[in-house]
Order: structure tokens, then C-alpha cells, then sequence
């Protein structure tokens, strides 16, 4: 079972039904803070945290006083924009006593299918952790349409966790793990305290049922740790109603651990290493060398580009001799990166006509 403070980094995922009293509509704040006390806990042992909340729709919805049954879409919608800013600053409030800066990032569907927003996400995540600050992600529900959503935060924050490279995904659930059948039904339902491969079996005993305010049932935490585990992030299922849930979580409390075989940087290189490339760019000598180094592509070493390829396709990289020593995904254009091979990453903006990233090609998104 993997450790919350030997991980590098965290992606943990908030239900509804966790930050928001089914009864009166009104944020759990004691729970709230007590989760913040756990986030400082684990920011001072040099563990990067994000945070992928629901909530909107369920505060929104009580502010608005619209009933607890299911809302039509507009209305959803309605409530999320509402709910958003109090779910923001309720975060804010709560991690600001610990010196920790929040964010807000918003994301649809979309932005993990389309490889260029997906990169950019990616980008903008990395940049907020290399600062320091907590993002709170959730899913765009003003915005989002049925055809688009994810439909349930346990998918959307296991996409978040292979975006950013995550080693544990922690699934802060109503239940404490996974069991063979539903517990509040079967007596003699079993927990799971590890699972290293979901098999036909382990997918028969998921049910639909979640708890009142939430949409995710074990189907879905299933299809987020198939996700996760395949990206080389572990994931885990426990109890998130108590207070400071993610300590009681590292004192050995009961949970479903899924095991991952690779760690998450070997893991997205192979996925990397895999793809056929839509271009090639070959590289002087020196640049092969801080390659191999553990250097980012920068413009400067490219001496040719073939190919018509987009920003985040794949493209061959050739050494100087043209034999093929890795694959990676570019954050240029073929147009681009042929206008700016050659130059100093200084030199791009004057190049291009505005700015650009330093990297041709950055070392995460490279398989050598």
C-alpha cells in the first residue's frame, strides 16, 4: 500500500455529500477545516496537493432554495454558478490560516480529450504546484453540457491525477473501501483491503447506488482507478466523513487500495513511447547530449523538422546521424518549430510575433 507522505504528489477527490449537510444545504465547515489542517500537514512534508471538489451544485442549490431532487440542466447549472464562488472562497478561508494559496481551475471533458487543452491544463497545473499553491479542481458544471461532462468527479479527478503526474489518487467516499456487494444491504458484504488487478469478478460486484447528493457509485471509482493505476498512480477508497480524514487514512485506517505496477513518470513514457509520430526533428550533438542528461528540447539544438504535426503531436527525434533515439510531444507547430530552429528560446517571441515556451519539446513529454 502506497504512503500519503512518501507520495510526491496528491490528488484527492471531495464528494458533495462530505462538504455539504443534506439537511440544511449549508457547508460542513468544522469537516472543511479539519481537511485543511490535513492539506498543511502533508505541504509541510514537501507533498504537492490538489484538491478535485464537488459541491457547487449542492451549496448553489440551497442558496437558491431548489429542491433536492434532480434538478433540469439549467437549473444545475444555475446552482453550480452560484454554489462556485462560495465553494472557492470557503477553501480559501480554510487554507489561507496555513499560508497555503489556492486556485480555482474549471475543466470540461473536452479539455482532456482535445490534446492541445489538455496540454495547456497541464501546464497551468504544474506551474500552480511549482508555486506552491493547492488547486481546487472541479468540473465545469455552468458551462458543461450531458454530452460533455464527466458525469462524476471520481473520472474527472483521475484524469487530474494522470495530468499531473500523480503517485496516489485517495477517493474520500461515504463508504470505507470496496466491498463484494452493497454493506447497508448484505451483512456478510466483504471489504477489500488491497486489489492489484480489477478483474470481471471485482467489475460484477460494483453497484450504481451512491449516497444522496453525489452521483458516483463504486462503477465509477472503479472506472477511476482503471485510469489512475494503468498511468502508474495508485488509488485508494476510504471513509472521508470523519474528521481530518486523510490522517485517519495514513494511521492504517480500513480502505481499498488499487496497486499500480509502474510509477507515473515510467508509466507516461511508455504511453509516450508507444505513439506514432507525425513529424521528426533531428538535433545537433549537443543537444542529443543534455538530452540524454535529463534536459528539455530546446529550439537551439534542432537543426531540421519534417512533417506536418500540431502542437502536442508526436514527433521522432532524430540525432545528427538520423537514427531515432526517442519519441516526444511537441508544444509546437511544424510551422513553428521550423521558423524557430536554430534560435535561442530569448529569441521566440521576436520569431513568432508573441510568446512562446522556452521548450521545444519539455523532458516530462519525452521517451527516450
Amino acid at each position: 500500500m502506497a504512503s500519503l507522505t512518501a507520495a510526491r504528489r496528491l490528488v484527492v477527490k471531495i464528494g458533495s455529500a462530505l462538504l455539504v449537510d443534506r439537511a440544511t444545504g449549508a457547508l460542513r465547515a468544522d469537516w472543511l477545516i479539519s481537511l485543511a489542517e490535513d492539506v498543511a500537514w502533508l505541504k509541510a512534508q514537501s507533498v504537492d496537493v490538489v484538491l478535485v471538489s464537488s459541491g457547487s451544485i449542492a451549496l448553489g442549490r440551497g442558496v437558491l432554495g431548489l429542491p433536492h431532487a434532480d434538478l433540469p440542466l439549467e437549473q444545475s447549472q444555475a446552482a453550480a454558478a452560484v454554489g462556485q464562488i462560495r465553494l472557492a472562497r470557503a477553501y480559501e478561508e480554510v487554507l489561507a490560516p496555513h499560508q497555503i494559496m489556492t486556485a480555482q481551475v474549471l475543466v470540461t471533458l473536452e479539455d482532456s480529450a482535445d490534446r492541445r487543452r489538455y496540454l495547456n491544463s497541464r501546464a497551468t497545473l504544474e506551474q500552480l504546484l511549482s508555486l506552491g499553491v493547492v488547486p481546487i479542481v472541479n468540473e465545469n458544471d455552468t458551462i458543461a453540457t450531458d454530452e460533455i461532462r464527466f458525469g462524476d468527479n471520481d473520472r474527472l479527478a483521475a484524469q487530474i491525477a494522470v495530468t499531473v503526474g500523480a503517485d496516489v489518487l485517495v477517493l474520500l467516499s461515504d463508504v470505507d473501501g470496496f466491498y463484494s456487494s452493497n454493506p447497508t444491504e448484505d451483512p456478510t458484504a466483504k471489504r477489500y483491503d488491497v486489489i492489484e488487478k480489477i478483474t470481471p469478478e471485482i467489475e460484477a460486484m460494483a453497484g450504481d447506488a451512491g449516497s444522496g447528493l453525489s452521483k458516483g457509485g463504486m462503477k465509477t471509482k472503479l472506472m477511476a482507478a482503471k485510469t489512475a493505476t494503468a498511468a502508474g498512480c495508485a488509488m485508494v477508497i476510504s471513509e472521508g466523513s470523519v474528521q481530518n480524514p486523510l490522517r485517519v487514512l495514513h494511521g492504517n485506517a480500513p480502505a481499498t487500495w488499487f496497486t499500480a505496477g509502474l510509477d507515473p513518470q515510467a508509466a507516461r513514457k511508455r504511453w509516450i513511447g508507444g505513439m506514432k509520430p507525425r513529424g521528426v526533428v533531428r538535433l545537433d550533438a549537443g543537444a542529443v547530449s543534455a538530452l540524454h542528461s535529463g534536459k528539455s528540447l530546446l529550439p537551439a539544438g534542432v537543426k531540421r523538422v519534417s512533417g506536418a504535426f500540431e502542437r502536442g503531436d508526436p514527433v521522432a527525434i532524430e540525432g545528427p546521424d538520423g537514427h531515432q533515439i526517442g519519441l516526444g510531444l511537441s508544444r509546437y507547430t511544424a510551422q513553428e518549430a521550423t521558423a524557430i530552429k536554430g534560435h535561442r528560446s530569448g529569441e521566440i517571441e521576436a520569431i513568432l510575433g508573441y510568446p512562446g515556451r522556452a521548450a521545444l519539446i519539455h523532458r516530462d513529454d519525452m521517451a527516450l
